[in-house]
């Protein structure tokens, strides 16, 4: 994770603060959080507040919100305790994967293939994602504090897609994860997920919206946005690289395991022995705050009933031909 705050990755008001005034912010919010249980206060470091902060465009009073929900989730979901075995069953297509190579900057890729889907338990498809997010956050190195997403859309069909699912996954990412997201790629999506796209998008935070990508094989501009991103002697094929690595759950199992037994490790020597949740926690009349930058400004359970409404059979199903729009800018 990055240590000096002035280096954050997102756009935005911190870019007219001084690192003084941040770290006063930053000290509000540590403040108002109060004491915190032994196995939460990771989750408490400089760098995790600023990320909350930098969500809530410095809004002390908004970030503390935040903060105290995800505390208060963390505590009740227990996200750091999922292991390989209570998963491994929605992992058993390679629908999100762990890439063994990182981006140029370090970060973890996770590769997302949502034609591998498998389950129809939009729980266990959840608690899977948290799983792939706790373990993609663990392995990053220190200077580094983001992760990418790289979704395969080859094969895709709209029978693949999920509005619960979708809706949760927005959820999950913007309020428990705020700042995690450095790009998440769509690669070679076809002319049919458009109107999915269309619902979606209102759906999302703007700097996470603005974080989604789409590369497509025949762009240029998409190959040079992948060259500059990624080393694609490792990538895979499905993306434009000369990797030859496929996914063998066998092989990937083992890793996972590997990896469940160092985040153990990490944290056996922090106290699990108070399961109460604060008072501190728990929302007032005063924590009530409008965030209009939260989950975007429609109802979120409206996408479930506009997608519903989408028909595949008047939707155009060839793919679209190569973007041409004005560049691909990928710094994040």
């Amino acid at each position: 994770m990055a240590t000096d705050l002035k280096k954050s990755t997102s756009s935005g008001r911190e870019n007219c603060l001084t690192s003084e005034e941040q770290q006063k912010k930053i000290n509000e919010v540590r403040s108002l959080i109060g004491p915190v249980p032994d196995r939460l206060s990771q989750y408490c470091s400089n760098q995790t507040i600023s990320r909350y902060l930098i969500a809530r465009n410095w809004n002390v009073k908004k970030a503390t919100k935040m903060l105290k929900d995800s505390l208060k989730w963390r505590l009740e979901y227990k996200p750091d305790e999922i292991r390989w075995d209570d998963i491994a069953h929605e992992a058993e297509t390679g629908k999100i994967y762990k890439a063994n190579y990182k981006d140029k900057q370090g970060r973890t890729v996770l590769v997302m293939r949502p034609r591998c889907q498998n389950t129809k338990s939009t729980k266990g498809q959840i608690r899977y994602l948290v799983y792939c997010m706790e373990n993609a956050i663990f392995s990053l190195p220190e200077e580094q504090g983001q992760v990418v997403w790289l979704i395969d859309f080859h094969g895709f069909n709209m029978s693949h897609i999920s509005f619960k699912v979708t809706r949760e996954t927005a959820i999950v990412l913007q309020e428990r994860y705020p700042e995690r997201l450095g790009i998440a790629i769509l690669y070679n999506a076809p002319k049919f997920f458009e109107p999915f796209w269309k619902l979606a998008k209102p759906f999302l935070e703007p700097k996470t919206a603005n974080k989604v990508k789409f590369f497509y094989p025949e762009d240029p501009s998409s190959t040079k946005a992948m060259e500059e991103l990624f080393d694609m002697e490792l990538v895979e094929t499905a993306f434009g690289g000369k990797g030859d690595a496929e996914f063998d759950i066998n092989k990937y199992a083992e890793r996972m395991k590997e990896d469940d037994k160092k985040i153990s490790a990490s944290l056996a020597n922090v106290s699990n022995s108070d399961p109460v949740i604060p008072e501190s926690y728990l929302e007032t009349s005063e924590d009530k705050v409008v965030d209009e930058s939260s989950s975007g400004n429609a109802d979120m359970d409206d996408i479930d009933e506009a997608g519903e409404k989408l028909s595949i059979d008047t939707v155009d199903k060839h793919e679209l031909s190569p973007n041409k729009s004005p560049g691909i800018t990928i710094s994040t």
